[in-house]
């Protein structure tokens, strides 16, 4: 087989993993693991310097171990996974290094684990993972996160915080300022960082949308 034969059945055979053994929700499914290994092409391609092997495997097998981000144990998500998927690497012919470079990948992805990218793998899956939070679809995986956690989508009487604290434990549009907002500007690669700075400005139109169907101004800090 061609190098592209080879990752088209890998990618088949850890896309079924995936299905059988990966807790899955609305926002953390198999299409969100396709759209993850869509960007990890896309930006290993224009940064180079990447193993795709590594990366394909890293991008299927990330959310393995996936903890409900309200849940105690969400910040070791990522360190479980990278376990988990070892053994699943070995028996799909990845070496020894490989291996090892995609657990890192893995085990460094997450918002929460808190641990510092160390490979060019490791940036760009981390940067093809903060992607999938932005834009359209960041926009529905937050409604849809937020729904499944009884969550408003906004405070009915001040739902820009204007006069409040944020709070995305409680209303879902907190999250955009709070978090999402700010990602562009932690991305590691120049080109996650130009494809989040776009998203984002999605995501602010959909807010000034927003702001004109409750009748409202939209506050400088969202526009």
């Amino acid at each position: 087989m061609q190098d592209g034969d080879e990752l088209n059945a890998l990618r088949a055979a850890l896309r079924q993993v995936a299905a059988d053994r990966m807790a899955q929700d609305s926002a953390h499914d198999l299409r969100h693991l396709d759209r993850v290994w869509t960007s990890v092409q896309q930006l290993a391609q224009i940064e180079g310097g990447a193993d795709l092997k590594v990366l394909l495997g890293s991008a299927y097998l990330h959310d393995l171990v996936n903890v409900p981000k309200d849940h105690p144990n969400r910040s070791r998500a990522s360190t479980l996974a990278a376990a988990a998927a070892a053994p699943i690497l070995r028996e799909n012919g990845f070496d020894n290094h490989q291996v090892a470079a995609a657990q890192h990948a893995i085990a460094a992805h997450s918002f929460s684990a808190g641990l510092v990218p160390k490979s060019q793998e490791a940036r760009i899956l981390r940067d093809a993972d903060r992607l999938d939070a932005l834009g359209a679809i960041g926009i529905a995986r937050t409604f849809a996160v937020s729904g499944a956690l009884g969550r408003a989508i906004y405070d009915e009487a001040d739902p820009f915080a204007e006069q409040r604290d944020l709070d995305d434990g409680a209303f879902a549009l907190d999250h955009w300022p709070l978090k999402l907002f700010r990602l562009p500007e932690d991305m590691l690669t120049e080109a996650g960082c130009a494809m989040a700075h776009a998203r984002v400005a999605d995501m602010r139109l959909f807010a000034r949308r927003l702001a004109q169907e409750l009748g409202r101004a939209l506050p400088d800090d969202w526009a």
